[in-house]
């Protein structure tokens, strides 16, 4: 995503306009179809979980994604600890595809959520996308499937590398670079989604 936590993060779902095709293939390699992973406009007016520390816009710079929803996700830890985080909800082809391209802050969001409804193997890249961002994934049943970090594609470059799922899954999370761990996300946790809308105002 810019959104394929392809999210202020860009990545490239390629199906349609946010899946990258339908290859598992390892982190670096190459794809015909790139998922985009980037940030929508609209903030939610309901107040939710409280908003992430250090989440600035870069002056001069696109700050908060614009035209996406806002909803409570809850992560159950490893430990059995659950988290409640307000993240961006990107569902259609056309959300996904767009995700966090170019913004330069999560507007107080903790990141990104793609959702695909199903299981699928799909790729992410980071083209036109500014922030670095880490990925996780989750099965349909919540569950942690794999995690990466993906840096932005450099500037002037031909090709992006994709980024893929160790394994199947529904619903691919972006974050700031670095911050997975902090949110509890890793071996052993799960992702519960729910309908509920936040605030992810700055």
């Amino acid at each position: 995503m810019r959104s394929a936590l392809a999210t202020s993060i860009g990545f490239v779902a390629l199906a349609g306009l946010a899946l990258v095709g339908c290859s598992s293939g390892p982190e670096g390699s190459s794809t015909t179809t790139p998922v985009l992973a980037s940030v929508a406009p609209g903030a939610p007016s309901t107040p939710g979980p409280s908003s992430p520390p250090g989440s600035t816009a870069a002056p001069g710079g696109t700050s908060a994604p614009e035209g996406f929803r806002a909803v409570v996700v809850h992560v159950r830890r490893a430990d059995g600890d659950v988290e409640s985080y307000c993240v961006w909800l990107a569902t259609t082809e056309a959300e996904r595809a767009q995700g966090l391209m170019s913004v330069t802050s999560l507007g107080g969001a903790h990141g990104m959520l793609f959702r695909f409804g199903t299981d699928q193997s799909s790729q992410f890249w980071m083209k036109d996308t500014v922030l670095p961002l880490s990925i996780a994934f989750f099965d349909e049943r919540g569950r942690f499937v794999s995690a990466t970090d993906m840096d932005p594609c450099p500037a002037g470059s031909s090709t992006c590398p994709t980024f893929a799922a160790a394994d199947l899954y529904a619903d691919a999370l972006e974050v700031e670079q670095g911050r997975l761990a902090t949110l509890g996300i890793g071996e052993g946790a799960s992702l519960d989604v729910t309908d509920q809308s936040c605030s992810a105002a700055t």
